[in-house]
């Protein structure tokens, strides 16, 4: 799968998330599961420490770490993959690590580790019924786990500005997008009678 190609991804993506129930499950689930992640990340330890200049600048409680990388690495991804709806989501990404670091400055790692643990099962969960009663068809994690924890987010968030705004990063981006679609129906259908076979 090329890296930046969004036509691969979403249609990808959509394949597995054709069903509205399981598609708001995601939808409800993403964020919670991102912002906690980077809560966690939180404690990692400084990979740098700002110059006193630059400190006055900034407040103490954004450290960084390990967070601050991630966030770096899929808002410079998600702008690669689409530059406008890439550029929109790496904001609210700049964003999440603002308030995460917010969150996990005053919950402390003691409580903090709790509350991450108990979201991301719950996320983890909610997908797992999503796609079990829903979709019929097991989480993409088992075929592809760099898409579910890496590009998923922005293709949740390109679903949404698809469905609210009818968003396209490009003329006939749907169309190739649908056809994609049915050329990994067709191939999962050869597959499963050869298996039988």
């Amino acid at each position: 799968m090329g890296l930046i190609d969004l036509e691969k991804h979403f249609a990808f993506y959509r394949t597995y998330h054709t069903n509205p129930l399981n598609v708001a499950i995601h939808i409800i689930i993403i964020l919670p599961l991102f912002l906690t992640s980077l809560i966690i990340l939180y404690f990692t330890p400084p990979i740098f420490t700002p110059s006193q200049t630059l400190l006055n600048f900034i407040h103490p409680v954004f450290v960084f770490n390990l967070g601050f990388i991630v966030t770096l690495f899929y808002a410079l991804f998600y702008a690669a993959l689409d530059i406008k709806a890439g550029s929109f989501v790496a904001v609210f990404i700049f964003l999440g690590w603002v308030s995460s670091s917010f969150v996990a400055n005053s919950l402390g790692f003691e409580l903090a580790w709790k509350v991450v643990l108990a979201t991301q099962l719950i996320g983890l969960i909610g997908g797992s019924i999503g796609h079990a009663a829903f979709e019929e068809k097991h989480a993409p994690v088992l075929e592809n786990l760099a898409h579910v924890l890496v590009i998923e987010p922005f293709l949740v968030i390109l679903e949404i500005l698809q469905s609210t705004i009818g968003y396209e990063p490009y003329p006939g981006f749907q169309t190739k997008v649908k056809a994609r679609i049915e050329a990994n129906i067709k191939e999962w259908q050869n597959k499963g009678q050869k298996k039988i076979s």
